[in-house]
């Protein structure tokens, strides 16, 4: 779910393969994409003011303009499996590729280009634009943060904790690393984003839903 341009909210329907529009007196439009398992995953607004999302089952980056009409680009990389997407500092849209250890980045005339990672099975997951003008990731089973420049020059992080799994991530600064523990051990923190309130807020999959240190 993301906050379109229009003011409205935009959804990813991953099991019905469609995007819907939600506005904030809970009109509902559904707009169908070009096959029902596509597997619509995370959407976010694009700098030529249309919608961006990946395609997870069929591995292709989607994009849906105000009036619902949608168009999609194959990756490079065959079985790619691209989740994480994210409107860069170089306003072009970058996203991550699970099954591929690679990181994408897409214009919006749809040409990709891809730049593999020091990871073998890493499962680069969600991606952020930082403070510093670069893209940060999470590396999910190389228990992991990543950071790429719009050259496309990688350095990554090891977590303090083992096995830690990351998959949201907002707001990356210089790579320092500092873990808070949360109040239910067994809670699956998943994604995570900046309030209004200046706080970072977590979504724990399990249990509630917290603010966390700001």
């Amino acid at each position: 779910m993301t906050c379109g341009p229009d003011g409205a909210l935009w959804l990813t329907l991953v099991h019905a393969g469609r995007i819907a529009r939600l506005t904030v007196d809970g009109e509902v439009a559904s707009y169908p994409l070009d096959t029902a398992d596509c597997g619509p995953t995370i959407i976010t607004p694009g700098p030529d003011g249309a919608l961006w999302f990946t395609r997870f089952r069929d591995h292709r980056i989607g994009r849906i303009t105000l009036d619902g009409t949608t168009e999609s680009f194959p990756t490079p990389t065959a079985g790619s499996g691209p989740f994480g997407i994210v409107t860069g500092p170089d306003d072009a849209l970058w996203f991550t590729e699970t099954s591929a250890d690679r990181i994408g980045r897409i214009t919006t005339d749809g040409q990709i280009t891809e730049f593999p990672l020091p990871t073998d099975g890493g499962f680069p997951s969600a991606i952020t634009s930082g403070l510093d003008d670069a893209l940060w990731f999470t590396l999910n089973q190389a228990n992991a943060i990543g950071r790429i420049d719009t050259d496309g020059n990688v350095a990554v992080h090891s977590l303090p904790t083992p096995a830690a799994g990351p998959v949201g991530i907002t707001r990356g600064t210089d790579g320092a690393i500092t873990e808070y523990d949360l109040p239910t051990p067994s809670s699956e923190p998943h994604g995570i984003a900046v309030g209004p309130d200046g706080a970072v807020w977590v979504a724990l999959e399990i249990g509630r839903v917290c603010a966390s240190h700001p």
